[in-house]
């Protein structure tokens, strides 16, 4: 599974879904299992990884065990299995197969948080539980947020969810042009974000700024925006798109800085 790793379940209830991977994104345990295909060597697991193609990237397996009690299916209580989920079960029959955040980078192991939940195959390779990760972090793209707009507005989302450091967003936002909302006299509009923040608001694109209707706003860069906002008030980016961010002040200025060097 392009080099991530399944381990063991340890002793528990064989009816009850693993813990959350943990911090390397494993199942909880000890116990080395084939790195490729999740499962033990030479079980039937083996030569899996080629059978499912790219979905192996999206899964992540733990052996039930064969004390296993079988539920009975009840399809009116399970989410919607995808052909890709079914034929993973029945490659690889007695497995919890943890389904990856599609937001997370393939290439690493992915985080507990980055666990959507877990499907469970029976003795027979058929789907017959799910188990959601109490720990995941929905990213935009569960959230079924829109596709961002500009890379700021990426890297808003990504911040806002906890797929991608708040400090890209001052980065990227030290050498970007915004529009503002302004007054009759051209002095930048002030709010109040949710929490009671004093803000400016500001929007990384024209199709941010149409979602509050025909309001007069200007196009400035950000190193220009700072020095004309009210003391005390912060950048409030896109409070119109899927989820509006409130920019730390101290880490734009040290980003304008660092951007200007």
């Amino acid at each position: 599974m392009n080099g991530q790793r399944t381990e063991a379940a340890p002793e528990r209830d064989p009816r009850r879904p693993p813990r959350s991977p943990g911090p390397d994104g494993t199942g909880a345990g000890a116990g080395s299992r084939d790195a490729e295909t999740g499962a033990a060597p030479g079980g039937a697991g083996a030569g899996a990884r080629e059978d499912l193609g790219g979905w192996a990237a999206r899964l992540r397996a733990v052996p039930v065990g064969p004390d296993a009690v079988r539920p009975v299916p009840d399809s009116a209580g399970l989410p919607e299995a995808t052909d890709e989920v079914r034929e993973a079960a029945r490659l690889l029959p007695d497995h919890w197969l943890g389904v990856v955040d599609p937001m997370w980078d393939d290439t690493q192991d992915p985080p507990a948080w980055a666990i959507v939940g877990q499907w469970r195959s029976d003795a027979d390779g058929e789907v017959v539980e799910w188990a959601d990760n109490p720990d995941h972090r929905p990213s935009p793209a569960i959230l079924g947020w829109e596709e961002p707009e500009d890379a700021l507005d990426a890297a808003v989302q990504l911040a806002a969810t906890g797929y991608g450091p708040a400090g890209e967003v001052a980065r990227v936002l030290a050498s970007a042009e915004v529009s503002v909302l302004v007054d009759a006299s051209g002095a930048p509009v002030t709010a109040s974000a949710p929490d009671g923040t004093a803000v400016v608001p500001v929007f990384s694109s024209h199709p941010h700024v149409r979602k509050m209707g025909a309001l007069r706003h200007r196009v400035v860069t950000a190193s220009e925006l700072v020095a004309q906002i009210p003391e005390g008030h912060r950048l409030y980016l896109n409070p119109a798109g899927p989820v509006g961010f409130v920019v730390d002040h101290g880490a734009l200025l040290e980003a304008i800085r660092e951007a200007a060097a």
